[in-house]
């Protein structure tokens, strides 16, 4: 009942790393950036006891696939994610959203007929404007970061990660968190996502947000200091049918800086 990546499954984007776990309704989680399924590893023991869950890393990140040229962006992810649901035979299965993976599978559920069960969206990019100044230095200038010797592209990264954090987590969590960015290919895919950002793959879909064809709930940990709370009610306002729910004292991450609340959050949703 632990989190694992014992599955490879191939996908239009590459090779994908995935796990499942647990007995009960189907539940995929999926991760956003630069995240990867590791930083569900503290939820999935105890929603195994309620649901059959599933996972993987999203092509380009953690130990999925990462090559030359590699598609990641959000309009790629999105593809990826039904063929994950139709891969695993999941009709309406219950679905947790986290940060980007919020616009992955409202893409994959607006555009690309995926049917939930119900679904929670955590602290999720979702509609525009999204990134920060250095997002949009970084994008404008990838080919310099890319040639950064390894030591400072690995401060880069953990400076970028601790900037979505209000709450330390575990030192061992977070160098999880941190070491699929590492190594030639890592620090390539990571500048990629940079590159290949583009807000019009958000603008796809803003305007069919009403149109969710499932019971939805919106959780925002209310000290994020990435996505502010002021965009997950913004966000609300374009999903009036959305419940919604703030975690105080909680930044950008809540499922590892308060993974009791999130547990709750689910469970009480989605079961």
């Amino acid at each position: 009942m632990q989190w694992s990546l014992d599955e490879t499954v191939r996908t239009s984007a590459g090779t994908v790393a995935a796990g499942r776990t647990g007995d009960g309704p189907p539940l995929v989680l999926a991760h956003g950036w630069p995240w990867s399924s590791f930083s569900w590893h503290r939820l999935i023991p105890q929603l195994a006891e309620h649901f059959r869950i599933h996972w993987y890393d999203m092509p380009g990140f953690g130990q999925s696939e990462k090559f030359a040229d590699q598609r990641t962006s959000l309009d790629v992810q999105g593809v990826v994610f039904a063929e994950m649901l139709a891969h695993w035979k999941l009709d309406r299965p219950g679905v947790v959203a986290h940060d980007f993976g919020g616009a992955t599978t409202l893409r994959a559920h607006l555009l690309h007929g995926c049917e939930y069960g119900r679904y929670l969206l955590m602290n999720v990019v979702a509609m525009r404007p999204w990134g920060s100044a250095f997002f949009d230095h970084v994008g404008r200038h990838v080919d310099a970061f890319l040639g950064l010797p390894p030591h400072i592209h690995r401060a880069i990264v953990e400076a970028y990660m601790k900037g979505a954090l209000v709450n330390p987590i575990n030192t061992g969590e977070f160098e999880r968190l941190v070491e699929p960015w590492l190594g030639a290919d890592g620090q390539t895919s990571f500048y990629r996502q940079f590159a290949q950002a583009d807000e019009r793959y958000t603008a796809e879909v803003e305007s069919r947000f009403g149109d969710i064809r499932c019971p939805v709930k919106i959780v925002w940990g209310a000290d994020d200091p990435w996505i502010p709370l002021e965009r997950g009610k913004a966000l609300n306002r374009l999903i009036p049918q959305a419940g919604f729910e703030t975690l105080a004292g909680v930044g950008h991450l809540p499922q590892l800086e308060a993974p009791d609340r999130v547990l709750r959050e689910i469970v009480a949703f989605l079961a």
